[in-house]
């Protein structure tokens, strides 16, 4: 071979190689994640999500790649959505804001493993077998939000004394509606309150909830924790207030909106932690052998400035409760 013949042949090899190393490189692991929820609305939580999955070493467009699907508030497209990701087809799917999703995606698939959060009891909505052995493709996250209803009900028993009614704002939607219930109607009980119930799972019906809850005069509102109420956060914290209905919600995304009181677990620790059991599974877990956390981190949360609006008086038991003021 003449020397010039030599060097363009070792000139062609060296261009070969970066592309031979490229086609050895395995393909990037593809997440799905699947939500109920809006991105707008969830940014903080997605947010979240995506640090647990980083912690772990997975970055989104250099480590891994995801695909999201959100349902905007409509349940009903759930199951066309968990099919696209299955058919995308994606290494795990991450589904997040209820018991719904979860079963959306269990529906679509036996196999690809399965990260939920849910509110609701997952033993109970049967998405697990266990907590510590949830059993085939499925484990996730319990954020515990469905059984703190009762004690939101006490929460607003010390700062309205006087009410003897209170609305308690539903999504009858939800598969986990008749523990909820059941569970609101005996603190109800327990702390000598009347419950309305008002349901809800569209604008227009929380809209004619509110107008219920001003015709029966009710001293305060519970607003019950959903994902479909979430994407409405706004609408609701705004009715609240022209309605001048002292209201307790399930998480700081409300009170920060201006809702009176907050109580509930701490949402980006759960999603950070659907990022980590996430993480854990493109490492080579197996969701079987993955106990189903649960969340432990609590947080109550005045907003002083929409007490103040609302001329009501936040007692000296419930600011030393606080987790947080807002002023």
């Amino acid at each position: 071979m003449r020397r010039r013949e030599f060097i363009t042949f070792l000139g062609g090899m060296a261009a070969a190689w970066p592309l031979a190393a490229r086609a050895q490189q395995p393909a990037m692991p593809v997440i799905g994640f699947l939500s109920v929820a809006s991105s707008g609305a969830y940014s903080h939580l997605r947010a979240a999500f995506l640090e647990g999955l980083q912690e772990a070493g997975y970055i989104d467009g250099q480590t891994v790649t995801i695909e999201y699907r959100w349902a905007d508030g409509r349940y009903d497209l759930l199951p066309s959505l968990a099919t696209d990701l299955v058919r995308r087809p994606v290494t795990v799917i991450a589904a997040t804001g209820g018991s719904a999703v979860a079963r959306a995606a269990m529906a679509a698939t036996a196999t690809i493993p399965i990260v939920f959060s849910s509110g609701a009891d997952p033993i109970k909505v049967g998405l697990v077998a266990s907590l510590n052995r949830p059993g085939g493709n499925v484990t996730g996250v319990h954020l515990l939000i469905g059984a703190l209803d009762p004690k939101k009900l006490g929460l607003l028993r010390e700062l309205a004394p006087q009410a003897t009614m209170v609305g308690v704002l539903l999504n009858p939607n939800v598969e986990d509606f008749q523990f909820r219930l059941a569970d609101v109607h005996e603190a109800a009980r327990t702390v000598g309150l009347q419950i309305h119930l008002l349901r809800a799972s569209t604008e227009t019906e929380i809209d004619a909830a509110f107008a219920e809850l001003s015709q029966i005069k009710a001293g305060a509102l519970v607003v019950g924790s959903n994902a479909f109420f979430n994407t409405r956060r706004d609408q609701i914290v705004a009715l609240a207030a022209r309605h001048a209905i002292p209201a307790i919600y399930d998480g700081r995304e409300y009170a920060a909106a201006g809702g009176l009181l907050s109580y509930g677990t701490s949402l980006t620790q759960g999603y950070r932690q659907v990022g980590a059991y996430t993480a854990r599974i493109l490492k080579g877990a197996k969701p079987a052998d993955l106990p189903v956390f649960q969340l432990t981190k609590f947080e109550f949360v005045i907003n002083l400035r929409t007490a103040k609006a609302l001329g009501v008086k936040i007692s000296d038991n419930l600011l030393s409760l606080a987790d947080e003021v807002i002023e």
